[in-house]
């Protein structure tokens, strides 16, 4: 099973790749805080109201001081667990996953009241679209920090 195998599995469960990668301590902790967060933000039933384009009532149902947690478990157990699977051996590779988890808990920040093309985005579409462009920053920051290192260290890249 692969790297990206197994940061697919922690997408669907944060702790699932790292039982894959037989890190059975670190999966069953990162499972467990999963749950708690879930459960205290209520983000299944935000999930549910989102899908169903209730969006008000997802933002309603929110308790964001829980939900605020979620973005950085779910990067670094998705990180984590591409990591421990054989993934990321590129520099300075954690650099999209933190930058997602950053820019995601921003977009949770405003998910109440941001608004695209007079649509609200709630808890679950905004700090996803937040995530997709976190990676892109994070990407295009990791590439920019190799080449500032290669130009500085010419040996060393």
């Amino acid at each position: 099973m692969g790297p990206v195998e197994k940061l697919l599995w922690c997408i669907a469960l944060p702790g699932f790749g790292q039982l894959l990668n037989g890190k059975y301590l670190k999966g069953i902790v990162l499972i467990v805080l999963e749950v708690i967060v879930n459960a205290r933000a209520n983000l299944n039933q935000i999930i549910i109201s989102s899908f169903r384009g209730l969006t008000q009532q997802a933002v309603s149902q929110a308790n964001y001081e829980w939900l605020m947690f979620y973005p950085c478990l779910y990067m670094f157990a998705i990180y984590d667990a591409f990591k421990d699977g054989g993934g990321a051996r590129a520099r300075y590779a954690y650099l999209p996953f933190a930058t997602a988890a950053f820019v995601s808990t921003v977009g949770l920040i405003y998910s109440s009241d941001l608004r695209i093309w007079h649509v609200l985005l709630g808890p679950v579409w905004c700090p996803m679209l937040f995530c997709f462009g976190g990676l892109l920053a994070g990407w295009g920051l990791q590439a920019l920090v190799v080449r500032l290192e290669a130009r500085r260290n010419p040996g060393t890249a």
